[in-house]
């Protein structure tokens, strides 16, 4: 599957946010919290045209997700599709990805890592072997982790360095048995989404 594969850390000095809620980048952002290149201690930044803003905002969370243009741009029309606001449609959809889901379950430290264990063939959705990422996950649905020793050493070894993500309100998880349910879609104030989804809107509606 086709992945962004340049320096992450430039994009979260850039955006001026750890959208990849990654330890190391709020260490980064602590040790340099100005912009990349040898100009960013000194440059000023000017302020972003309203294109400019859209932009940054979609940018910002399409790479927190870690979508590629062509994925992201699909799941807005399907959010254009849907009843309800568009903004919070399109976060729905990005949330209820398989590795999304994965990802606030604690099964991974960054969503990069729960894509990977998506991936690689170590998760189940209502018992059967999913290792496709952006399989879209509906109310009722459970997610386990595959009774192998590998499976389940690789999840629980995530989740004890993980402490930080116990799950959301909108999902059920159980530590001791690997396994999570999605009792309800999330609402737009649980959804920690590092952009302003009404801006991606309006750019996408020019």
């Amino acid at each position: 599957m086709a992945k962004f594969t340049g320096p992450k850390g430039k994009l979260v000095r850039r955006f001026g946010v750890n959208i990849y809620v990654n330890p190391k980048y709020d260490r980064l952002l602590e040790r340099r919290s100005h912009g990349p290149g040898q100009h960013g201690p000194s440059q000023t930044r000017r302020k972003a045209s309203e294109y400019g803003q859209q932009l940054i905002e979609k940018q910002k969370l399409r790479h927190t997700y870690c979508l590629l243009e062509k994925q992201f741009r699909r799941l807005f029309r399907k959010a254009q599709q849907m009843r309800g606001i568009t903004g919070e449609n399109l976060l729905v959809l990005l949330e209820t990805r398989l590795d999304s889901l994965v990802f606030r379950a604690g099964f991974g430290c960054t969503i990069m890592q729960a894509r990977q264990l998506v991936n690689h063939g170590h998760i189940k959705v209502n018992g059967r072997r999913t290792d496709i990422a952006s399989y879209r996950i509906r109310v009722g649905d459970q997610i386990t982790v595959r009774d192998t020793v590998a499976s389940k050493a690789l999840a629980t070894r995530y989740l004890m360095e993980n402490p930080r993500f116990a799950g959301a309100e909108w999902l059920a998880v159980d530590r001791d048995e690997l396994t999570v349910t999605v009792n309800r879609l999330p609402q737009r104030d649980e959804i920690d989404a590092n952009a302003n989804e009404q801006l991606i809107v309006e750019l996408y509606s020019k």
